[in-house]
């Protein structure tokens, strides 16, 4: 009886211990290998590769659209008192006193050198005359030199303080003279571009807007200057662009969205699902063949939508994975 049961038990023990080694087998087969220090990921078999989900990458042109909002920073009106210059309508106050100050010291500057300076200098060459001849002293020479200098001190001082305005109108978008230039019935919008963009655009060009308040209507503007200073905080630089306002139904302070159309050039892109940040560095996943995935470091550029631009890493005609990316990236980084 006891060697029935040993036998038995011997029988069990043979039995569980076949069925060990046949779950570790089983689970060899599953599981995937990860090798070249996370690089290489190899399935057992094509069906366990399935669950990743890839693309095929070509180079192609890419265009987008970049999008800012802006507001119209101001209109132009004729004036209706036949006045020399038309009406500036400004959303700012402070611009507006700027290009009022701006205007009135332009005439200032003007008076001073075509008026009060030729007569001080008639006034200072006949008192010189006369002192020549004994018939001004000296004190009457010296007077009319002090009216001179203080003429052109009184230009210096006008010059400078509108320098100080022009300045000031400037950081805010606009060029003085393209304001007193401007015709009737435009309307100036100001927007903000982030300085990495700023190559993509040119004065000249066309772009399409739409306003908060005529959702269903577009407009055409074009721009006419950006602007030659970055602010500091926000690293974004002024645009200005002009629009045909002719009905007069654009107002100033009225919120705008400006879209822009870039050609970014011929490149390969990526869905950005497909990409991994370790590090500070961008990878993607390569399938080699049925059964393996490579990971390839890249240099990214912007994003466009959903896709990135990548300047070097791959190659065109390569495949890479843009679903399970996750799954990959902890099997190829242990995390």
């Amino acid at each position: 009886m006891m060697k029935n049961l040993v036998y038995i038990f011997s029988f069990l023990f043979l039995l569980s211990a076949c069925g060990g080694k046949e779950k570790k087998v089983s689970e060899k087969q599953t599981t995937p290998t990860v090798s070249n220090n996370g690089t290489t990921i190899s399935f057992p078999d094509a069906e366990s590769i399935a669950f990743f989900k890839t693309e095929k990458i070509s180079s192609r042109n890419i265009e987008a659209e970049l999008n800012a909002p802006g507001k119209i920073a101001a209109t132009v009106l004729p004036s209706g008192e036949g006045a020399s210059q038309n009406i500036i309508l400004f959303d700012n106050s402070e611009l507006a006193g700027n290009y009022t100050q701006l205007i009135q010291h332009q005439i200032n500057i003007s008076q001073i050198q075509n008026i009060n300076i030729k007569q001080k200098q008639l006034e200072l060459g006949r008192t010189k005359d006369l002192h020549l001849h004994g018939a001004a002293t000296g004190q009457d020479l010296l007077n009319a030199q002090t009216a001179l200098s203080m003429e052109q001190t009184n230009l210096a001082n006008e010059k400078a303080a509108l320098i100080e305005h022009e300045t000031k109108l400037k950081s805010g978008g606009f060029n003085p003279e393209v304001l007193r230039k401007a015709k009737a019935g435009t309307a100036f919008i100001i927007c903000d571009i982030p300085e990495n963009q700023i190559s993509k655009i040119k004065e000249g060009q066309s772009c399409n807007i739409t306003f908060t308040a005529f959702p269903n209507e577009k407009f055409t503007g074009k721009i006419d200057a950006i602007a030659d200073m970055v602010d500091n905080a926000t690293r974004m630089v002024k645009v200005r662009i002009s629009v045909n306002n002719a009905t007069s139904k654009l107002k100033s302070g009225m919120f705008a969205n400006i879209s822009f159309g870039l050609s970014e050039g011929n490149f390969i892109s990526i869905s950005e699902n497909s990409l991994v940040t370790v590090q500070g560095k961008n990878y993607v996943f390569v399938k080699k063949s049925s059964t393996e995935f490579e990971r390839k470091e890249i240099q990214t550029g912007q994003q466009i939508g959903d896709k990135i631009i990548v300047f070097s890493g791959l190659n065109n005609g390569e495949e890479i994975a843009i679903e399970g990316v996750m799954q990959l990236k902890g099997l190829s980084f242990g995390y």
